[in-house]
């Protein structure tokens, strides 16, 4: 495993630097990078030339040289001469968090889709730091804006931008595809009533072992596949959909979506945002917090705030305190669509549920129907829709007393009869 020393810069008015850096560690470690030695300096603002003082970047070189290590990795995103300037100054290669999270998303990433959301936001991160990165802009041309006079060192960053750039839009050509099928998949969930509940949240959180153990409690016999759960950051890229068949209500799709991060880079979260669409098109969103963590306001309040970035807003959404068997004194009293889970013990499990088809369900009415025979379809459509309470056959049609939702009783109010 490659030794690398951790970098990070103090700003003023920043309270959560010691959490971020603990972060950068397992981020790293994520990564597959050892972790030799954590190097951080207060400054006022960062080195616009070198990140960190020349002070520190002295006492740097002789951290490499006695921790025989190659690379840095830098607490935050580098600017392409930063880039530059410490690659020439120190000789190694240098990692900023955004590519260090984009070498992480690549690894896990497992379908063709997931492949080319990274490699997207890869390419974008690049694209303006081609100069920054060894690429030589000498000039050997004259004064002539012409390109037949450009330097060849100009003319060959050109190539590879423009190179870069037909593979983006390869890329995203072939990720519209993939989001107009998701997209018609979603349009056809909708024509069927079909309501989504979808979990966000920090990564490691446990989304997929909540969405796991509901499955296994209100799905067993399903032949749908446990997506990965893993105590790893960022085990799950795909979108995954299961359905879940409470009690008493139709059946509801759950959404498993990617975790989030503090300092998300921006070209992951545009470039999976065709996947994130889940997220905005959902009924209900289930926020999965880790409760042990120390960090869990943060990372709660920077899930939020990623959504918001995303475009989510104003949507119903249900807390859940994951994790609570690690978590000392449980309190009892939570605020509403607030609660305590624990996948492991099963504490809290039918409150989630009972959540989340509150939400889902709010607005189905309890209604009596008399449906002529001629019209099976509609009965049809009750039966995959609705929960019926009371089927007869009587002389004029189907009499049911069921529970419906409000896009079907506008569709057939017709046939209420109190």
């Amino acid at each position: 495993m490659t030794n690398v020393i951790l970098v990070g810069v103090e700003l003023p008015r920043v309270n959560d630097f010691a959490e971020s850096m603990v972060e950068l560690e397992g981020l790293a470690e994520a990564a597959g990078l050892t972790v030799g030695h954590v190097l951080t300096q207060k400054r006022e603002r960062v080195h616009a030339g070198t990140y960190i003082g020349k002070g520190k970047l002295a006492e740097l070189e002789g951290y490499l040289a006695a921790a025989q290590s190659e690379t840095l990795v830098f607490n935050d995103e580098l600017t392409p001469s930063q880039i530059k300037n410490l690659e020439a100054a120190l000789e190694v290669e240098i990692i900023d968090r955004t590519m260090l999270i984009l070498a992480i998303f690549a690894d896990r990433a497992q379908t063709r889709e997931a492949k080319l959301q990274v490699e997207v936001a890869r390419l974008q991160y690049l694209m303006p730091r081609l100069a920054g990165m060894g690429i030589s802009m000498s000039r050997q041309g004259g004064g002539s804006s012409g390109l037949a006079n450009r330097g060849a060192g100009e003319t060959k960053l050109e190539l590879d931008r423009r190179t870069i750039s037909d593979k983006i839009n390869q890329y995203q050509r072939e990720l519209k595809i993939v989001a107009n099928e998701r997209d018609n998949q979603r349009r056809s969930r909708q024509k069927k009533g079909l309501r989504v509940a979808a979990l966000v949240g920090y990564t490691n959180a446990g989304k997929s072992s909540i969405l796991n153990t509901l499955v296994s409690a209100y799905h067993p016999q399903t032949d749908e596949k446990h997506v990965l759960e893993k105590d790893m950051l960022f085990a799950t890229l795909e979108t995954s959909v299961r359905r879940i068949h409470p009690k008493y209500h139709q059946p509801f799709l759950l959404t498993d979506t990617v975790g989030f991060v503090d300092k998300l880079p921006t070209q992951l979260v545009k470039a999976f945002r065709s996947t994130l669409e889940e997220v905005i098109q959902a009924d209900v969103l289930i926020h999965v917090i880790d409760a042990a963590s120390p960090d869990a306001d943060k990372r709660q309040r920077v899930t939020e705030e990623t959504l918001k970035a995303i475009g989510v807003e104003d949507k119903p959404m249900i807390h859940v305190w994951n994790k609570a068997d690690l978590v000392p004194e449980v309190s009892q009293i939570m605020p509403p669509n607030h609660v305590w889970v624990s996948t492991r013990t099963g504490l809290g499990l039918p409150a989630l549920m009972a959540a989340i088809e509150a939400e889902l369900f709010a607005d189905e009415e309890e209604h009596s129907w008399l449906i002529p025979y001629d019209r099976g379809d509609v009965v049809a459509q009750m039966n995959e829709e609705a929960r019926i309470i009371k089927l007869e056959y009587v002389e004029d049609g189907t009499q049911i007393t069921a529970i419906t939702p409000q896009h079907f009783i506008r569709t057939h109010g017709e046939f209420i009869t109190e």
